[in-house]
């Protein structure tokens, strides 16, 4: 805003050399006052740096974290809910980007912290292990990827990542020995524990002393210590030191990180491998005899699964769809660890023409396979319903089919191990992170009320059994079905499912807090019910809803 006013009264506030502008040139006075005002920004930006980055930021830090999870976890008769964890997440994360500057200034950590944020925030959603398992690796990575020169594969990052948590409890013991052998190195002799109680020992006796003559010589000193007491530490107290502890040594790592000296290389997965038995030719001989009998199990199921041909007597397509869909899935797992093993980039079965078509119809069969697995699943969930589990199984087998194509791509691309890892871990911590953010119950839920027997006269009955164990996952398709125009006594069994559920929720909420997500269902579910608070009689019922007898 000065500069508006004019060059010169700008320039002669600010820099050095120009007080009078009008005897040198205004160019040179420009590219001098720029010059100095750089010099004054990046001592700034080094002295604020230092200051953030100091290890006694750090402590202090570490101590807020510490005093913010006491207050969060410890100091209130509620059970830990999902929003104090989610606080406490977001909380180290802000610690972290004070403590760390170049944490700050790395985009590749700066996008590892954007997911631990998201994962933070799925907590208050909804709280699970897959959230909670993926904000610590985030965060862990965020806070090591400013010491590491690349991002290099996977299975060093494990390491770092366990090395990390590891020293996660003698980290802090560690950082004050460094701390004190530094400072004996520049003079500053600060006694240990040891020596401070040696100093100590001689005054404080000889106080103690004098202080006893005192208060026998003295009845008023007397009556004033009679009235002092030790408080001694009950079991609360010792709990909550022992938490102390725990939340210091759960964030001390991320201020101060340790970072593996020595780790083991990642499996090259190129080259011959010299293998007992194993030669081209019967390598060859294998995949032409794997082939042969992959296509006659896929034949198998494209006949039977897609009604082309009956099956044979006393085999029902439950017990075939059942027995078949996981099995199935070792199958073709141990395709892809035969590709990996006897077909290494660079070696001479790799490079045999015979052997890598063979390779890829091969592979081909095991997607087909996959697939067929897929569909019996599918065929299975007809029958049966759908659960969380069989949701994690076809996810599973989507992963299994992506990892096969994976394989077959870094055999004809000639990639190397590091980059078959990252990819399939890749594409797995991309499925996770969905996951973390959608309730695979409240799909199962859904599609089961939606599907059942009595609604839709197919498949198999409501099993509303289940839908009591999936809690608030099923509180609003219950709902839904009670407001159907299901048979009455299917919507009044529902009706006693969904008010069980709703007071688990409320209780949860009035004790905990609960998560984002419950408060909204059980807000939707009073709109739905027209805000009417009234209750069922109370009954002793089962989860089906009935009567005990």
């Amino acid at each position: 805003m000065h500069f508006l006013q004019g060059p010169a009264p700008f320039l002669h506030r600010n820099c050095a050399g120009c007080a009078q502008p009008s005897r040198i040139s205004l160019l040179f006075c420009l590219r001098l006052c720029c010059s100095q005002l750089a010099t004054k920004a990046a001592s700034m930006h080094l002295f604020t740096g230092r200051l953030t980055g100091s290890f006694a930021v750090k402590l202090l830090l570490a101590a807020a974290l510490v005093i913010l999870g006491d207050q969060l976890f410890l100091a209130t008769d509620k059970e830990i809910g999902a929003l104090p964890i989610a606080t406490f997440f977001l909380a180290q994360i802000v610690a972290l980007m004070i403590a760390r500057p170049a944490v700050r200034r790395d985009p590749r950590a700066l996008f590892a912290l954007a997911i631990a944020t998201a994962m933070a925030v799925g907590m208050a959603l909804k709280p699970n292990p897959i959230t909670f398992l993926l904000f610590w690796i985030a965060v862990g990575v965020a806070t090591l990827l400013p010491r590491t020169g690349r991002f290099d594969d996977g299975w060093r990052w494990f390491q770092r990542l366990v090395v990390l948590g590891f020293f996660a409890i003698p980290a802090p013991f560690i950082d004050r020995n460094h701390g004190a052998r530094a400072a004996s190195q520049r003079g500053w002799h600060r006694p240990g524990l040891l020596g401070l109680l040696r100093l100590l020992a001689l005054p404080l006796a000889g106080s103690a002393v004098v202080v006893s003559l005192f208060a026998a010589a003295n009845p008023v000193i007397d009556r004033l210590l009679a009235t002092f007491s030790i408080p001694l530490p009950d079991g609360t107290t010792v709990w909550r030191m022992i938490c102390w502890v725990m939340l210091l040594l759960v964030s001390w790592p991320l201020l101060r990180p340790r970072l593996a000296r020595r780790l083991f290389g990642t499996f090259d997965g190129s080259g011959d491998w010299a293998i007992p038995g194993v030669s081209t030719g019967s390598v060859l001989l294998s995949l032409a005899a794997f082939n042969l009998l992959f296509a006659a199990q896929n034949a198998m199921d494209a006949a039977w699964l897609w009604g082309l041909v009956p099956l044979p007597e006393g085999v029902s397509a439950a017990e075939y769809v059942h027995r078949g869909a996981y099995p199935l899935i070792a199958t073709a797992l141990f395709a892809g660890l035969f590709v990996l093993v006897f077909l290494r980039p660079g070696s001479a079965t790799a490079q045999n023409r015979a052997i890598r078509r063979l390779v890829i119809a091969w592979i081909a069969q095991n997607l087909f396979l996959v697939a067929s697995s897929a569909l019996r699943t599918i065929d299975y969930i007809d029958a049966y319903l759908l659960t969380t589990l069989r949701i994690s199984a076809l996810l599973w087998m989507a992963l299994v089919a992506t990892g096969l194509f994976l394989i077959l791509w870094r055999l004809l691309k000639q990639h190397s191990a590091a980059w078959l890892l990252n990819a399939n871990l890749a594409v797995a911590g991309l499925l996770l992170c969905v996951c973390a953010f959608v309730d695979l119950g409240s799909i199962a839920a859904q599609w089961n009320v939606r599907h059942a027997r009595e609604i839709d006269g197919d498949g198999a009955k409501l099993d509303l059994c289940y839908a009591s164990s999936l809690g608030g996952s099923s509180l609003l398709p219950l709902l839904e079905l009670e407001q159907s125009n299901a048979p009455a006594d299917l919507r009044q069994r529902a009706r006693w499912v969904r008010r069980d559920i709703m007071v688990q929720l409320q209780d949860e909420v009035d004790n905990s807090g609960g998560s984002l997500l419950d408060r909204w269902r059980l807000a939707q579910a009073w709109r739905m019910l027209d805000d009417k608070r009234a209750t069922p009689t109370p009954t002793i019922r089962d989860c089906y809803g009935r009567p005990y007898r």
